[in-house]
């Protein structure tokens, strides 16, 4: 028997199920531009485990979100890309990044004083 089929509050609950942490919307937004191997991920994110990208490239893969390709050879070559419905769900992510991109020292700031505290 299966799991039983989650209740979300409202869209954004559901929304913040699949891209919910640090890590998966910045995955989306390298992947936004094409395909990636793993190491090109592992170096544009920051930051992130071997052990975290893989468990987050695993739940964004069983969800729909990405797909990825084993083309079989050796040494090993894995590709990840955006399925279709992870590019609309990229293309959401561009106004948050558009406003990242505009308040970054008002954030860069507050979250120096917080430190601070």
């Amino acid at each position: 028997m299966g799991s039983p089929i989650p209740q979300f509050s409202c869209g954004l609950d559901a929304t913040l199920r699949v891209v919910g942490g640090k890590w998966k919307p910045l995955i989306l937004f390298f992947l936004f531009d094409g395909s990636k191997r793993y190491g090109e991920l592992k170096r544009l994110v920051q930051g992130v485990s071997d052990k975290m990208l893989i468990q987050q490239l695993k739940e964004l893969e069983s969800d729909g979100i990405i797909s990825r390709t084993d083309h079989k050879e050796v040494p090993p070559r894995v590709d990840y890309a955006l399925t279709a419905i992870g590019r609309t769900l990229a293309e959401a992510l561009i106004p948050l990044c558009g406003w990242g991109t505009e308040n970054v020292a008002l954030i860069a700031s507050a979250i120096a004083k917080r430190a601070e505290s």
